[in-house]
């Protein structure tokens, strides 16, 4: 399992309100190309996204199916790439004073990922999601920056 923590500069309910943007989810996963369609209730527990990852003309479609979801708490996610397998993405939101302590947790469940778990398998997945979580808080803080004292987005 690959383990990473995060501090966001942004309260609980902004980073939840960036995770439960479905068609969001390009801007900070890692490898990411383009969703190709989100359900209109992510994360709802059993709402999909279809995703297509790879880099340059390596590509593959992806599905990512909402596990569990706990608003603002907890979301958990199983990546399907075929023939590829399949993975456990647990993201934890904590509160930490008025910011966020975010904790992602990978653990393949199916195909070769299962064999070849281990050290080097989790530091590649490791420094992988360590860039997710810095995009994804770089998002949030800009977001958070851009609020009104209302916590409403400025007009452009």
């Amino acid at each position: 399992m690959a383990r990473n923590r995060r501090l966001i500069l942004s309260s609980p309910s902004e980073v939840w309100g960036l995770l439960s943007e479905g068609h969001r989810y390009g801007e900070w996963v890692t490898g990411t190309q383009e969703v190709l369609s989100a359900d209109p209730h992510w994360p709802a527990v059993g709402a999909r996204l279809k995703v297509r990852v790879g880099a340059g003309s390596l590509t593959l479609d992806d599905t990512v199916v909402v596990r569990i979801c706990e608003p603002e708490r907890r979301l958990e996610l199983e990546a399907k790439a075929d023939p590829f397998g399949a993975a456990r993405i647990a993201m934890n939101l904590t509160p930490w004073g008025e910011n966020t302590l975010l904790t992602l947790d990978w653990h393949p469940l199916r195909g070769p990922g299962t064999r070849m778990h281990g050290l080097p398998v989790d530091y590649v997945m490791a420094v992988r999601n360590g860039m997710m979580l810095t995009k994804l808080a770089r998002i949030a803080v800009r977001e958070h920056a851009d609020a009104g004292p209302l916590g409403e987005r400025a007009e452009a």
